[in-house]
């Protein structure tokens, strides 16, 4: 053997093994939900994705203590407040995407490019379908008529999915006139204020309550467990500005070592087929338009989404807080 030859060899057996490329994403989705995925665009580009589940408010508490030596490479949170959070308070880096900002509508996305939507979660009316006719219903705003007294249920205000619908109110009619449709809630509430819209959709099906408001996703998995279930979507507010729609979503940790990287992940999750995965899991609704719904979704009926940035979900949350609690809904 030369030496050249001998040389070599040896620098090959002592040069550091080439490790994967792996982003560290801080996810409030439930890991069942994204993490298929997850391993799916391992297979497909050789980057490991290791996540770290918790709730929203904690992971935007735990980025801002690491500061700059945070491991994370991509924050997701199911809830635009939440994503709004984060971006407000430097955590997100704003992206230049023509892929991102071609798949995702601008009104589903930070208009300052720090998140994009992932997925349409519409807050919307349900009711039985045994004592109620879709002829009855309209706005949520009608729901605070005395005609549903005793007849509405609702999920705690302590939810920030409730929390972004009132926001969402204020950004659209004002203060005042939320401030009255929140109180007719109350006054017409049939029980207390449910702990999650599973519980609060069971009520309606057994007889407590005739109409609520509720993620339609969680009927979803109610109905695609049981196809008889009597409850059913009424889209709300179809001949006004639409439905109310959140979104689950990320953005770019600030503070990451691989934006270029982590970039390619967030186009790889806006991709159509992609897309469809993301959404029909949960029986959400894609962010990407043209992409195709669930068969459970898809029988709920076409609808109008309000097309209000759902930016403002976060910049009035607090206003909607206060007004929650003057207003008595717990």
């Amino acid at each position: 053997m030369s030496r050249l030859t001998l040389s070599l060899l040896l620098a090959s057996l002592l040069a550091p093994a080439v490790q994967a490329a792996e982003l560290v994403v801080y996810t409030e989705r439930k890991e069942p939900l994204v993490k298929p995925l997850f391993e799916r665009y391992e297979r497909e580009t050789g980057t490991k994705i290791q996540l770290l589940s918790d709730g929203a408010p904690v992971l935007i508490e735990r980025l801002a203590a690491e500061g700059g030596n945070t491991r994370a490479d991509v924050f997701m949170a199911v809830d635009a407040g939440s994503l709004w959070q984060a971006a407000e308070r430097g955590l997100l880096a704003p992206v230049q995407s023509p892929a991102l900002e071609a798949a995702i509508p601008a009104n589903l996305r930070d208009p300052q490019g720090r998140w994009f939507a992932l997925s349409q979660r519409a807050r919307t009316i349900v009711y039985s379908t045994e004592r109620v006719q879709p002829s009855e219903l309209s706005g949520i705003g009608d729901l605070a008529r005395k005609k549903w007294r005793g007849r509405l249920c609702l999920r705690s205000s302590k939810k920030v999915y409730n929390q972004s619908l009132v926001a969402t109110l204020i950004e659209r009619i004002g203060v005042e006139y939320t401030e009255t449709v929140v109180r007719g809630w109350v006054a017409n509430l049939a029980t207390e204020p449910f702990a999650d819209d599973t519980l609060l959709a069971k009520a309606i099906a057994a007889g407590q309550c005739d109409v609520g408001l509720i993620n339609t996703y969680y009927l979803g998995r109610l109905q695609h467990d049981d196809p008889a279930f009597p409850v059913q979507v009424f889209w709300a507010n179809q001949a006004g500005v639409g439905a109310h729609v959140n979104v689950s979503g990320a953005g770019i940790v600030a503070a990451s070592k691989q934006k270029d990287e982590a970039r390619k992940f967030l186009e790889w999750l806006a991709s159509e087929s992609v897309q469809a995965d993301f959404a029909s899991v949960n029986f959400e609704i894609p962010a990407r338009p043209g992409v195709a719904l669930d068969p459970v979704v898809a029988a709920w009926g076409p609808f109008k989404a309000d097309p209000v940035n759902v930016s403002v979900a976060g910049a009035r949350q607090a206003e909607a807080v206060k007004l929650m609690d003057r207003a008595g809904w717990r």
